[in-house]
């Protein structure tokens, strides 16, 4: 954090969570809450949750949930000084210049030495590749029809033949083996020592919003393999939420955005004055940065490659676009592989006109289906007319629902009263938050639910039990003195955060949840935190059966606990401790007033 605690805490104070919010999402009374349907996800009913009380939100569908800070950090893409100054501003308070501990300037001040390393590599490639050693660099980007004012602005370099000459540069610079390490440019071996990452390559910068240099791709440029290799990454660099070329892109007056798969695409779409191309950084696309996107749009074009390869990361886009309320359309590209080649053999008014003729996702998807069917088949076709009702399904719009089943019939030959029958039954089976979910997940179903049944069996009880300690502080706190201690979560994260539950407690007896989630930098470990603390219990028609619901929650954590440190034990003399405590945990009662 930049600021201290009571900075931040104060800064929270002064600007009410309802408020903030309402600013950015209607927001309608609802009980004690505030609802609507979900900024962050597509939904009919709202689910998004808002809790004046607390101060705190949570999504029932998508599970978002956190504090003003959290919000303003997902839906403005802001980083948490940001958030903060935002909300210091629209509360009129005037932030101290420095107030950082010894630790974070330590931290800022590296980030800002991985951020200069980077762009000295940067001066160093962008030099070579315009000496002697770089002719044949040049000559490639030449080849594939840059001008010298594209190179420029992209800041296109070579990384020469070698072993460690960028590692000699820099360290001529005054930086240390472990910063170069660190900025994922060098690597050391024990038999050999440093070299470098990148050599005899062609070099592309990656920046972030600020132009800012935090890492690069490497391109070979013969038939040679890897045919690129990308910075690893580090603390101030993490693929999955950048977008190569956006520095520019985001300032295009263009509208929307187009989304490529190479920085050769974003590059030969930029000189044929389409500045509002960019890509995804060797990696598939992600929820974060299409978030990053939804921050400046509400449409994409996709601009995949024409192969297999292209098609499937479009199908795979997607649903990621329209989770975050993306229109996406999906531009042609046959008959040539990319943008790059289809740019230089039709020019940009041919892909002007291409961009024009984009199909809907939609109808992209279902034509990609029926490219897998025999359509003369009876059997393969009814299996095309299935994929059809889970594409159209998505929609939540009846109106556009109904437009897309009238095209599609007419297109396919199909029966428009029963496809609208069919779509209509399944809709009530499968929600389109599954399809995003089966979009963006890397394991199987199967071993997704072993998982998440293994997890849970131990999480639920803990989490459980911060929930109800939340709701109900002053009754149960006393009650679990000498029984349960955050040592007795297993969980690291869920252990952590009841030991700064505990501590509130104990410094003033009561518990502020939104103060507790500040205590967070990462964004989704206050996510993770708010969507324990934030949840509201539905209690029992009577004290009993709440004492039963709780009593049987505490004992399954300590149970649990007990278990875990005899299957670890070190110290055999502690063993007749557990066992004695195990023996009485089944005799254990929490009793509760009436609410």
């Amino acid at each position: 954090m930049f600021y201290s605690e009571d900075i931040i805490e104060e800064v929270r104070s002064r600007n009410d969570i309802v408020d903030v919010i309402n600013s950015f999402v209607s927001l309608q009374k609802h009980g004690s809450d505030y609802t609507a349907c979900c900024p962050f996800h597509n939904e009919k009913t709202p689910s998004f949750h808002v809790n004046r009380d607390r101060q705190l939100y949570h999504c029932f569908g998508c599970h978002e949930a956190g504090t003003v800070y959290t919000f303003l950090q997902r839906y403005e893409n802001y980083t948490f000084p940001e958030a903060v100054k935002y909300l210091a501003d629209r509360a009129g308070m005037q932030l101290p210049e420095h107030e950082m501990t010894a630790e974070e300037k330590r931290l800022s001040d590296y980030n800002q030495t991985l951020k200069d390393i980077n762009k000295e590599a940067a001066t160093y490639f962008y030099y070579m590749l315009r000496q002697e050693q770089g002719s044949a660099a040049m000559e490639y980007l030449k080849n594939r029809g840059l001008s010298d004012e594209t190179i420029h602005a992209f800041g296109l370099g070579y990384a020469v033949i070698g072993r460690n000459q960028l590692y000699q540069y820099l360290k001529s610079k005054g930086y240390e083996d472990s910063v170069m390490i660190d900025s994922g440019l060098v690597r050391f071996d024990e038999q050999y020592g440093p070299s470098d990452v990148f050599w005899n390559r062609v070099m592309f910068p990656i920046m972030d919003l600020q132009g800012k240099v935090i890492g690069f791709g490497g391109r070979v440029m013969g038939d040679g393999t890897p045919k690129y290799v990308n910075s690893k990454e580090t603390r101030i660099y993490e693929k999955r939420r950048h977008l190569f070329g956006f520095q520019i892109a985001r300032r295009s007056k263009r509208e929307g955005f187009i989304l490529c798969e190479g920085y050769m695409d974003v590059i030969s779409m930029h000189q044929a004055g389409f500045d509002n191309a960019t890509a995804s950084l060797g990696t598939a696309f992600t929820i974060q940065q299409a978030m990053l996107l939804k921050r400046y749009t509400t449409k994409v074009y996709l601009a995949y490659d024409s192969d297999s390869a292209g098609v499937s990361a479009a199908l795979k886009a997607i649903p990621i676009l329209r989770e975050v309320g993306i229109s996406a359309r999906v531009i042609s590209m046959r008959p040539y592989k990319d943008p790059d080649e289809f740019i230089k053999a039709e020019g940009a008014e041919a892909f002007e006109q291409r961009i024009r003729d984009a199909e809907s996702s939609i109808m992209f998807e279902v034509r990609v289906a029926s490219e897998k069917y025999d359509q003369q088949d009876p059997e393969s076709r009814t299996e095309f007319q299935k994929e059809i009702v889970r594409i159209v399904s998505v929609l939540k719009s009846p109106m556009e629902r109904d437009n897309y089943i009238e095209s599609i019939a007419g297109k396919y030959y199909m029966d428009r009263n029963n496809l609208t029958e069919e779509i209509n039954r399944y809709g009530k089976y499968r929600t389109e938050r599954e399809q995003y979910e089966e979009a963006v997940r890397t394991e199987t179903p199967q071993e997704i639910r072993r998982r998440e049944q293994s997890e849970s069996r131990k999480k639920q009880p803990q989490r459980l039990l911060l929930t109800w300690l939340v709701n109900r502080p002053k009754e149960l706190f006393p009650q679990l003195e000498g029984k349960i201690t955050p040592k007795d979560f297993s969980d690291t994260f869920l252990q952590e955060l009841a030991e700064k539950l505990y501590a509130q407690y104990a410094a003033s007896g009561a518990v502020n949840p939104a103060l507790l989630i500040n205590q967070y930098e990462d964004l989704e470990q206050q996510t993770q935190a708010a969507s324990i603390l934030q949840t509201t219990m539905k209690y029992e028609p009577s004290p009993e059966d709440d004492a039963k619901t709780i009593t049987e929650i505490v004992r399954k954590v300590k149970m649990e606990s007990v278990k875990d440190q005899m299957e670890h034990l070190s110290d055999m003399s502690q063993l007749q401790k557990l066992m004695e405590i195990r023996k009485e945990i089944p005799k254990w009662n929490i009793s509760l007033d009436s609410c």
